[in-house]
């Protein structure tokens, strides 16, 4: 087992008719009452949920800032920060899914930072944030887990890039997980959903084996209740049942437990972010598109692995070799079972010299030795591309 530290400081309140609680857990955070409410486009109001949130926090000085992407723009966010920076607020409250809470991650350490944000973004030497605002949220989509974790994605279309921030600042203090919103989401979001769940189970999963058993099993066990309830939850989006294992499930995919003492991988993420900022391609979909061809490209590398998932979640039996090739056939087939394209060209057919720009902006970057065993060069991410167009 690897060596490890975990610190997950998020209170998570799960479950229906919780918002009672919302006032005094914000009151903690905000003992001014000067907050925030961030949130994307209209669905929090059309289901009622931005406006049940008023009514509790009758009393406190309410600002909001709306408009927030599915893929959050560094524009947008930085006119959300001058906003909150203007209102004086003490805390944010973000009303969304995973795009939201990743723009409030943004917008609270924004908030205090002299200098431009995005060389924050770029990771510039001596570029970090120090301070952040205080936030909390109310889950509207399962999915990504930015419920439970300090890791956020920020898009910036003018420039077609796609950055990641992070760390322990950024942690929500208090996150709301009622299973109940599941029922007003569209198939193509629950679906988005599930594949975004189960693809961060496999990045911390299809490694190699490790002596760490606790872990493989949980990674297991998400998977398994996934393909279990999966296209079930896309039918019957109103059965509490299942729509509150599939959110418990995206919350603990990535709320750190599964990391612990095992490799992780994240090439696809990081491959998948470059489809998204030259494309719009939603982020679920692009892991689809890209965690199979990966599979097959590292195949060697990952086949004990492999193997190992394709017996234990998808009940395969025969050789090592025929039960990893089914399981990354097993995978994808599960992906296009809920209405996933897995090829790019499904999606556009703009893809003049796709495979070398993506392969070019990893050199510029010097990304260049990816994976659990930094054997995913530039090169085999070109491979990696050209194979899911």
């Amino acid at each position: 087992m690897l060596n490890f530290e975990v610190i997950n400081p998020t209170r998570i309140v799960f479950g229906k008719d919780q918002l009672d609680r919302l006032p005094a857990l914000l009151e903690e955070i905000a003992p001014n009452k000067k907050v925030l409410i961030a949130y994307g486009g209209s669905s929090a109001q059309r289901i009622g949920l931005l406006e049940k949130i008023r009514e509790k926090l009758n009393g406190f000085h309410l600002t909001e800032f709306g408009g927030i992407e599915a893929n959050p723009e560094y524009t947008t966010l930085m006119k959300g920060v001058q906003f909150a920076r203007d209102k004086k607020v003490e805390a944010i409250l973000a009303v969304g899914g995973g795009s939201v809470i990743d723009g409030v991650k943004f917008m609270s350490g924004a908030f205090y930072y002299k200098g431009n944000p995005w060389d924050v973004l770029l990771r510039k030497e001596g570029c970090m944030f120090e301070k952040a605002l205080p936030f909390g949220t109310v889950l509207t989509l399962p999915a990504t887990g930015s419920e439970a974790n300090s890791g956020a994605v920020v898009s910036r279309s003018e420039l077609n890039e796609k950055r990641a921030m992070g760390g322990p600042l950024f942690f929500p203090k208090f996150s709301f997980l009622d299973p109940t919103v599941v029922a007003s989401l569209p198939e193509r979001q629950i679906a988005n959903g599930i594949v975004d769940a189960f693809v961060h189970t496999l990045e911390q999963y299809v490694t190699y084996p490790t002596d760490n058993f606790l872990q493989e099993r949980q990674a297991e066990a998400i998977l398994s209740t996934l393909i279990e309830i999966g296209p079930k939850v896309i039918k019957n989006p109103d059965d509490y049942v299942l729509a509150s294992n599939l959110m418990w499930c995206a919350t603990h995919a990535l709320n750190g437990n599964l990391r612990c003492g095992v490799p992780t991988d994240w090439a696809t993420h990081m491959i998948g972010h470059e489809l998204t900022a030259f494309y719009g391609i939603d982020h679920a979909r692009t892991l689809a598109i890209i965690g199979p061809r990966l599979y097959e490209d590292q195949f060697e590398n990952k086949k004990q692995k492999l193997a190992q998932y394709g017996k234990r979640v998808w009940n395969l039996t025969g050789s090592e070799d025929e039960c990893a090739r089914m399981a990354i056939q097993k995978t994808e087939a599960f992906f296009q079972s809920l209405g996933i394209q897995t090829h790019v060209s499904d999606y556009t057919d703009q893809l003049d010299d796709l495979p070398v720009k993506i392969r070019s902006r990893f050199e510029e970057r010097g990304w260049v030795a990816m994976g659990e065993r930094q054997a995913i060069t530039p090169e085999r991410v070109e491979s990696i591309v050209k194979a899911a167009l």
